[in-house]
């Protein structure tokens, strides 16, 4: 953050040494301040420009605008690499004046980006108690203090205090999104139900409009609002960007001719992370005469990460674009003729999704980073399976559909430490054991219920989840203690490193499965550890996704139907544990035949379909999405989510959206679409 003005360039005739003078003598006013400095800099001559500013305050201590100059000496400094000196600068404009926000805001900042966040949230607070007028001005930086609390807080795991902080910063400006998305999704990780509250000043109208679409796909099973989400956040993150600035070349014929297709897959995550554990051997069984793979890796710095190891030396080429500009990664994909270019974040931490939307490539595609449409104009493609996306619900997503045997990849090499006892878990030997490790996120009050209600009917039974913070362990104890359940009942799991993760998941007996946003990578560790996941599909991505790696590792019969289904399946497996048994046999026979570890097949049809696009662009037959009516399907939407309906069937869920839409066109006739606005049947 700096403050400039748009003033004319200096004089460029004047003898620096003249100039110094008139800055030392008050003779210099402080736009000509900066139009020097911008010149020097610009020029090249930081030094000179910083001898200009040290000057100028030195003998400029009584102008009222010296904390002006302070902060923008800052800025130069903190560009030079000297943080210290940046601080010092900011400390010194703050004292001049106490309420200039911008010199609050950054140093914030520069104490945090020194390692001290404790000092910045001390500052950022001092500069919300000294606030208490709101001024337009003030009133933005008190803010975006606000704002910077509740996210360094949330980074440290300090749960509640960040939600109260973010709370204050949607109540002062409750149509700025940031703030009120990161609180819902606080309010989400700490299972606080309901997760959307109102207030005097804050509608639930707006904390919905705050949302991303992936706490949205924590909050409700609905693939046309999840549709509608995408795509107003997708104009709201990235807009139209200048696309004169990367020259786009035209698809380069290949099919037939014995070239190797260009394949570029872009991810924060290509490390030990999900899905980097997803992709890792995919990588490695890419044919290297059928494809050149191309990794651009946006995510940290991880110089000891085995998995990113394994993926650097299979790719063909492997390029940091970390600390590129999203113009300057796409100008650089665009230099390496990349044929096909794969989106693996989506809307996801770290994305770098305006790099897509200079189109570097004449192929886009979204594949694996991401539970649900992109809807942008310009991801042409997504991969998934059949279970997932079946072709009735090809109308929830913008992108043509592509289909795989199984949408969750997995890395057959993973190492798995032996397996532990019970005893060494904090399980006991001869209890039923439920569990779920599955994010805290993932847990919605209507799960929990479903939870309390099979473990009441199992009595001894056991619920094992994945650790969350100390206060949130508690926090669901409580609730079990409310709904009837002891609440010594529900054990958690101390986080351990992946391997002995992998090999304490299968002392379980049975995996329950989250609703609306159930087990992805999670199912498939289970699953490999040789655990029976028990799942509840609905219509979304996000909800089917378990069932699909269910079905591929042959255990079909453990997807329900409904809720009610799921609550019974689960308590007569405690009843029944020779039924279950048969089962996990069952999974064990087939488990290196099934389709879930069949990589070899998975990176073959893979190369299929890249190939199979490819000739889509050559022939002209690329697929144009289709963005009608969204913003209609939107408002729509956010009408039926308040009505805060869980499960129903595809029917009775397509009859309300379409009911609502009758009425809008009543009011104001709407165009013709591919979803649910479809021409009239002759």
């Amino acid at each position: 953050m700096s403050m400039n003005t748009n003033v004319p360039a200096p004089d460029q005739v004047s003898p620096l040494p003249n100039l110094l003078d008139r800055a030392r003598n008050g003779q210099m006013s402080l736009i000509e301040l900066f139009q020097i400095t911008e010149t020097l800099n610009a020029g090249g001559h930081r030094p000179q420009a910083m001898e200009f500013f040290k000057n100028w305050i030195a003998f400029n201590d009584g102008n009222p605008l010296a904390h002006v100059a302070l902060f923008n000496y800052s800025v130069a400094l903190s560009q030079s690499g000297d943080t210290a000196g940046a601080i010092q600068a900011l400390r010194t404009a703050i004292k001049q004046n106490p309420l200039f926000g911008p010199g609050h805001i950054n140093l914030g900042r520069a104490l945090e980006d020194a390692g001290q966040a404790a000092k910045a949230i001390e500052q950022w607070r001092q500069y919300v108690q000294l606030t208490a007028d709101v001024t337009p001005d003030r009133l933005s930086h008190k803010h975006m203090s606000l704002q910077h609390i509740g996210r360094v807080l949330e980074g440290a795991a300090i749960l509640e205090e960040a939600e109260n902080a973010l709370w204050q910063a949607i109540e002062l400006q409750p149509d700025r999104t940031e703030a009120g998305q990161h609180w819902t999704a606080l309010r989400q990780r700490q299972c606080k139900w309901p997760a959307l509250v109102s207030s005097e000043h804050v509608s639930i109208r707006q904390l919905i409009d705050a949302m991303s679409p992936l706490t949205l796909a924590n909050y409700a099973d609905d693939p046309i609002f999840q549709l509608a989400k995408a795509y107003r956040y997708y104009k709201h993150l990235v807009g139209r960007p200048d696309l004169s600035a990367v020259q786009r070349k035209p698809v380069r014929h290949k099919t037939g001719t014995g070239q190797r297709l260009r394949v570029g897959y872009v991810s924060s995550d290509l490390r030990e992370h999900a899905v980097g554990f997803a992709l890792c051997e995919v990588f490695e069984l890419h044919d290297s005469g059928n494809v050149e793979v191309f990794a651009y890796y946006s995510g940290e710095n991880r110089p000891a990460d085995s998995t990113q190891n394994r993926i650097k030396a299979a790719v063909h080429t492997w390029r940091d674009i970390t600390a590129m500009s999203d113009v300057d990664a796409a100008r650089l994909i665009v230099s390496d003729e990349i044929d096909v270019l794969v989106d693996v974040n989506g809307y996801t931490k770290h994305a770098r999704t305006k790099i897509f939307a200079y189109r570097p490539a004449p192929v886009i595609v979204n594949f694996c980073g991401y539970p649900g449409t992109m809807a942008t104009p310009f991801h042409q493609y997504m991969i998934t399976d059949d279970t997932i996306v079946p072709p009735e619900n090809e109308i929830y997503y913008t992108e043509k559909v592509f289909r795989i045997a199984c949408d969750q990849p997995l890395d057959r090499k993973r190492p798995i430490a032996p397996r532990p006892s019970r005893k060494d878990v904090g399980l006991p030997e001869d209890a039923f054991v439920y569990a779920c490790f599955n994010g805290m996120q993932k847990i919605t009050e209507k799960t929990f219920a479903r939870w309390m209600e099979i473990l009441k009917a199992t009595p001894g039974s056991i619920l094992w989840l994945l650790v969350g913070d100390e206060d949130v362990n508690q926090r669901l104890r409580k609730l079990a203690g409310d709904a009837g359940v002891e609440p010594e009942r529900l054990v958690f799991a101390k986080k351990t490193p992946n391997p002995l993760h992998l090999a304490r998941i299968g002392v379980a007996d049975l995996f329950l499965d989250t609703f609306p946003y159930g087990a992805h990578s999670t199912a498939a560790d289970a699953i490999t550890s040789g655990l029976p996941v028990l799942t509840m599909p609905g219509k979304s991505f996000a909800s089917r996704f378990c069932a699909s790696i269910v079905n591929a590792a042959g255990a079909p019969e453990l997807i329900c139907s409904s809720p009610e289904e799921y609550v019974e399946r689960a308590i007569g497996f405690a009843r029944n544990p020779e039924s279950l048994t048969k089962i996990r046999q069952a999974i064990a026979d087939q488990r290196e035949a099934s389709v879930l570890r069949d990589m070899p097949g998975l990176a073959k049809r893979l190369e299929e379909i890249y190939w199979d696009m490819q000739g889509e662009c050559e022939r002209g037959e690329t697929p144009v999405p289709d963005l009608r009516n969204l913003d209609v399907y939107y408002e729509v939407g956010r009408e039926i989510l308040a009505e805060n309906v869980e499960f129903e069937d595809d029917t009775t869920y397509r009859q309300r959206y379409l009911d609502k839409l009758v009425k809008w066109n009543e009011y104001e006739p709407l165009m013709r679409d591919r979803r649910l606005w479809t021409e009239p049947k002759a």
